[in-house]
């Protein structure tokens, strides 16, 4: 997940010093040296090549992202089969099912054959290769340079060899990155297959087996994957959907190990991780913990409970917005501990020393101080200006007002009002619409919809100061008195984006004076016109000072430390992250061992309870010691296990990869007492969490009777 605060993302670690194991998310193709060399320590039995390779199989090739990089997977047989966790395919199987027998969300599914897979709605991509683009993109630029003349060069370049590199036929797609804030990019050329179809879920009782209680804590028995098949056409390229197409056959795919993990074992997790603020300055944490994080969980909340309302009505309620509130309640959590963290190990003070270190040694020379010598009071100035309208930014676009359907689905529909458009093409634009009207009310409650928008009025008119609002906003809440239930009432009941008939009537007979007249649609446009002629401008003034800052600092580090190299921060492109496995010792007197078993999942177990429930069956074969051939040595079956691996959101479906290449389970979270890893990273305190693949097997084979789909891997025993 993509920080949307403005912060100076750099996360260290050493090529010419001795590297930290359990920290680092590393570029694969720039794997060796020292940091080879700490594998190779650790246990790692790969070469370099084994893991990334251009011109043949290598790990790389087994590592799938899906979609645009929501999430990871893996391919874990010769028919494409990929492997992911059950809360990255939890929005195609909750848009696959349905009130009764096909809720898949709640009765789980198997594909007994490949013609019963389900086209899951997602692509998913295989990276081919990185290259350096870094002279093609920076050659002229200056430090001198205004950010607007910088950036429009940049973007240029950045198109350009985009478009070089791209093969629309061959579904190939590339993207250029930054990194080091603006000192390096490189450029990542994808190849896409769009046709890709669910296999097999378990119930939701076991792929999110207790709920948001456990989320982000140890000891965790969480059972989260989900399967699907990557399809492509007879000479296995990418294509659309369709009945003719077969099973993707992969460059490589992870066998598959059962011998379990003990404690000290390398593992390793390849992925795609969505951001990291290690370098988050002292004035952005500040802001974070006293002013945005708590706005964002008081909003969070907000949402989840009238969500929590409607969704324990009934089984259809809670079908159609078991993904959304999935989605809200993940970092309303994260937030919560983030802030937690942040202020218990005093990270702000760390860092306080650490840009006084930097300021101390680029004051000491005069060239440095022409260079480097404002660096610190330019972050000073940026983010000053930058949180006096950074609230506006977040409760438009980001929380309150985005988090109103009805509004956000008004906004598709802007793009009929360009007066540029001709009659056909208006045309074409409604029978677009008109194709996505089923797939939006299927998943829609208007009352529930209505009472989100009046909380997310009251609380946007309440917390952002008044000379910050649209003035047409401010004259509504006067001529309702403040009664947001009445305003949001008087929009709900006008307007044709709360009802499913009264929007197909209108894309069946466009009519662009009836749509700017539509209330929702008013206040969407009222919202999104505000933000970019008021709130943009503002924020990107504090964003002059905030980018020359953040290039110069990165350049001032390496000048700074001639002794070691930098990767820079996670920006979802593809990382691997090596370590051990471990248990730690989250406070004193406190122990956490670094597995757990079948007896917890028991222990935990509450007949009926919306987060603890098994199966009726789940828990005969638990309490028989039903293992099959996946029990561990000591007998009992093992079912989530600790590395101090360094992964952050998008890894979410990661493979974790033992030294020989195998796969031996599924990251799938990090814990509580490291909440704030993704700002500053605690050695001590940061774990991976992630499925056993033993108890995936499990599961799949013994549990679900879908025993052809384990046969289909390459089982290393």
């Amino acid at each position: 997940m993509k920080r949307i605060y403005l912060v100076l993302a750099l996360l260290i670690v050493g090529f010419g010093i001795k590297a930290k194991a359990d920290e680092g998310m590393w570029l694969p193709h720039l794997i060796q040296g020292q940091t080879y060399d700490e594998m190779v320590r650790l246990g790692v039995k790969l070469t370099p090549e084994q893991i990334y390779d251009v011109n043949n199989s290598s790990l790389k090739d087994a590592i799938v992202r899906l979609g645009r990089g929501f999430c990871t997977g893996e391919v874990i047989s010769s028919q494409g089969l990929i492997l992911t966790n059950h809360h990255c395919g939890f929005n195609a199987i909750q848009s696959l099912s349905s009130a009764g027998e096909k809720n898949y969300l709640e009765r789980g599914f198997w594909a007994k054959e490949k013609k019963n897979e389900l086209a899951a709605g997602f692509s998913v991509s295989f990276l081919q290769r990185i290259e350096d683009v870094t002279e093609d993109i920076t050659e002229g630029l200056t430090d001198d340079m205004s950010l607007a003349d910088r950036s429009a060069k940049i973007q240029k370049r950045m198109s350009a060899i985009q478009e070089e590199y791209a093969d629309e036929k061959a579904h190939i797609s590339a993207q250029v990155k930054v990194f080091f804030e603006g000192n390096n990019y490189y450029v990542f050329i994808y190849q896409t297959f769009p046709d890709v179809r669910l296999v097999g879920t378990p119930p939701q009782s076991l792929g999110k087996f207790g709920g948001e209680t456990d989320n982000w804590m140890w000891p965790r028995h969480t059972c989260d994957f989900s399967m699907f098949r990557v399809y492509a056409n007879e000479n296995n390229e990418p294509a659309e959907y369709s009945e003719d197409n077969v099973p993707y056959t992969p460059k490589h795919h992870l066998p598959v190990s059962t011998k379990g993990v003990k404690e000290g074992d390398f593992a390793m997790i390849f992925g795609y991780p969505g951001s990291t603020d290690r370098y988050l300055t002292s004035y952005g944490i500040n802001f974070a913990t006293e002013t945005e994080f708590p706005a964002r969980v008081k909003v969070r909340r907000e949402k989840l409970d009238i969500y929590e309302k409607y969704m324990s009505m009934n089984e259809s309620n809670k079908l159609k917005y078991a993904s959304k509130y999935a989605g809200v309640s993940n970092y309303w959590k994260n937030f919560m501990g983030q802030t937690r963290g942040l202020k218990r190990l005093k990270i702000a003070d760390r860092k306080k020393a650490e840009e006084k270190a930097f300021n101390t040694w680029a004051n000491a020379t005069p060239e440095r101080k022409a260079k480097y010598g404002n660096v610190i009071s330019l972050y000073e100035q940026g983010f000053n200006t930058l949180h006096q309208n950074k609230m506006s930014q977040v409760y438009i676009v980001e929380e309150a007002i985005i988090g109103i359907e009805s509004l956000l689905y008004a906004y598709r529909f802007s793009a009929l009002t360009n007066p540029k458009l001709t009659d056909e093409k208006v045309s074409a634009m409604a029978e677009g619409l008109k194709g996505k009207v089923d797939g939006h009310y299927k998943d829609y409650i208007k009352e529930l919809d209505q009472e989100v928008c009046a909380a997310m009025f009251m609380h946007y008119s309440n917390d952002i100061p008044k000379d910050q609002q649209p003035a047409d906003f401010k004259k509504m809440v006067s001529k309702y008195k403040g009664d947001f239930n009445k305003m949001a009432a008087s929009i709900f009941k006008k307007s044709m984006f709360v009802d499913k008939a009264k929007t197909n009537a209108f894309l069946n007979k466009v009519n662009v004076k009836k749509l700017k007249k539509d209330p929702m649609y008013k206040m969407m446009a009222m919202f999104i016109n505000h933000y970019r002629s008021v709130v943009i401008p503002s924020v990107m003034a504090s964003n002059e000072s905030l980018a020359k800052a953040k290039r110069l600092y990165v350049k001032g580090l390496k000048e700074m430390n001639p002794t070691k190299a930098y990767a820079s921060d996670a920006n979802s492109t593809m990382r691997l992250t090596y370590g051990s496995v471990k248990d730690y010792y989250p406070a004193d007197a406190v122990h956490y061992d670094y597995f757990t078993t079948m007896d917890g999942v028991l222990e935990k177990y509450v007949p009926g309870d919306i987060e603890f429930n098994l199966p009726e069956k789940f828990v005969d074969l638990a309490k028989s010691r039903t293992y099959g051939d996946y029990a561990d040595k000591d007998g009992d079956l093992h079912i989530c296990f600790l590395s101090n691996n360094d992964i952050t959101g998008g890894n979410s479906g990661s493979p974790v990869i033992n030294a020989d290449g195998h796969l031996i389970g599924t990251a799938f979270d990090g814990n509580w007492e490291a909440m704030s890893g993704d700002i500053a990273f605690e050695p001590e305190l940061q774990r991976t969490i992630s499925v056993d693949i033993r108890y995936t097997l499990w599961v799949i084979d013994v549990f679900s009777g879908a025993g052809h789909l384990v046969e289909e891997m390459t089982v290393v025993k």
